[in-house]
């Protein structure tokens, strides 16, 4: 199956983006984990931050989005996006090279919330941008819920999404130590 029609079939358009990319990115756990369009992994396989690579043009920058937008808040089913990692200004695909507005946390979905939808997306920006966002460190939980990929695509005319990836996750025994690490 390729990017977009597996984005569609998945909902990912429109509940996170309203087109799909049609390139993919690769990105590779330290687990020996690996995203493969919705396939299952766990937050223990995904709790370190991936080696990432896509297609990219050397002399363009990019946006690199990792987000759950199954976090629900409430006892409706309110599609809430929270951002896990997010990297700007990326140099080709030298993802190592970018500016890191929020740090990497893996996967922490929530004990009987089901499984959740985990999405990369990258942009091709129009150049280099300069990012009003707060910095977040990988401790942080702050500014992370009720994210909105498209309208920070809008924010920073960001245009159609570039590349994209995504796996799945439900909760496992590793969850609540990574809460914990996190001070919730």
């Amino acid at each position: 199956m390729s990017v977009a029609s597996t984005f569609e079939s998945s909902k990912i358009v429109p509940d996170v983006i309203p087109s799909a990319p049609t390139k993919s990115i690769t990105f590779k756990y330290p687990s020996g984990a690996v995203a493969q369009l919705g396939n299952e992994l766990t937050p223990t396989q995904v709790k370190e931050q991936p080696s990432v690579s896509f297609e990219a043009d050397p002399n363009s920058y990019y946006t690199l989005i990792f987000t759950d937008p199954d976090n629900y808040d409430g006892p409706e089913k309110v599609y809430r996006e929270w951002h896990h990692w997010l990297v700007v200004n990326i140099p080709g695909d030298k993802v190592a090279d970018g500016e890191v507005l929020s740090g990497y946390i893996g996967s922490g979905p929530p004990e009987g919330t089901g499984i959740h939808r985990y999405v990369y997306i990258v942009y091709k920006q129009p150049g280099k941008l300069t990012f009003d966002e707060p910095r977040l460190t990988n401790k942080s939980i702050d500014g992370r819920a009720m994210f909105s990929t498209k309208v920070f695509a809008q924010k920073y005319n960001l245009g159609a999404p570039y590349a994209g990836n995504f796996y799945r996750a439900q909760f496992d025994d590793y969850v609540p130590l990574l809460y914990k690490s996190l001070g919730v």
